[in-house]
């Protein structure tokens, strides 16, 4: 199964600039007044779930709690992922106030209400420095199972083999800058696997080699490939998800940003595939550096039968 229509959001309760981040995530933007920033990030979270829902797209959402302070909570595909036979995944983050993010009681609202019968726990490469951030470093290709991953500093090879091995995934391994050749720090800016086609930035991604078997792998799965290009990918075009909702009906969701840079041609292709679900979120953006599909965990458990 490819595509859920169950997400896990989580309402901060301290967003704004991360240092530790900003080191390496070129997308981030110091505006100052920090108060103000928060709230305004407040608004467009609400906002975002209040319309994700109201197309019939189930949307849990768990506060943040206020100790310690974790800026990027707003982001959870990072740290977690689930997966189909109650699998629930566990990451390497490579900030350290990132890690903090962790929190029990996220974990025990998740128990509470879906199914985990195993949980593969990769937070140990965090000692030896190697990282692999969620479904931020690994674009999954569920049906085919495939993982794509740009190597950057935030995705190692390590964790990746580990990750694949234990669920039985292939890892599709590249290398992707941005347009000044800075490595770009998550694979889902790249690009986005939906069911039948793929969103992708193939200028960012130096290697002819890489890209064309990129290409291939892509084609051979037997999915159309939509290409965006990098104006497109610094507006967060490539940072995308594909939902469906309580009957059937397919949506894409992705920022105001990220649509208003797409020409006809790409919109009009996505559309033949699913509605688009835009949401206006520019404060998180911009001082996050990390868009809507950054926002949405995906829950591919079982919900229990008491809730």
């Amino acid at each position: 199964m490819q595509i859920t229509h169950r997400l896990l959001m989580i309402r901060p309760r301290q967003f704004g600039f991360n240092t530790e981040t900003a080191v390496n995530n070129f997308f981030q933007n110091d505006q100052g007044q920090p108060d103000v920033i928060h709230q305004l990030a407040l608004i467009e979270f609400d906002s975002m779930v209040e319309k994700i829902q109201s197309q019939g797209i189930d949307v849990m959402v768990v506060d943040d709690g206020p100790d310690p302070a974790t800026p990027d909570s707003i982001f959870p595909n990072n740290w977690f992922s689930t997966h189909e036979g109650g699998i629930l995944v566990l990451y390497p983050l490579f900030a350290q106030n990132r890690r903090l993010e962790r929190k029990p009681a996220v974990l025990n609202a998740l128990k509470e209400k879906y199914s985990v019968d195993r949980q593969l726990d990769l937070t140990e490469y965090e000692t030896s420095g190697y990282f692999l951030e969620g479904t931020g470093s690994v674009v999954l290709d569920r049906t085919h199972r495939i993982a794509y991953a740009v190597i950057s500093p935030r995705t190692h090879l390590e964790p990746l083999s580990h990750f694949c091995e234990q669920q039985q995934y292939i890892p599709m391994v590249f290398r992707a800058v941005d347009s000044v050749g800075r490595p770009l720090y998550h694979t889902n800016v790249v690009m986005s696997v939906a069911d039948r086609y793929v969103v992708v930035c193939l200028e960012s991604i130096p290697d002819q080699t890489e890209r064309t078997f990129l290409i291939e792998t892509i084609q051979r799965s037997g999915k159309v490939i939509i290409p965006i290009n990098y104006e497109q990918l610094n507006r967060f075009a490539g940072n995308l998800l594909q939902v469906h909702n309580d009957k059937g009906e397919k949506f894409l969701i992705g920022s105001s940003g990220a649509f208003a840079s797409l020409g006809s041609e790409q919109l009009d292709a996505l559309k033949s595939f699913n509605e688009l679900l835009e949401v206006d979120i520019p404060t998180i953006e911009s001082v996050g550096g990390g868009s809507a599909r950054c926002m949405l965990a995906e829950i591919f458990l079982t919900q229990n039968r008491s809730t």
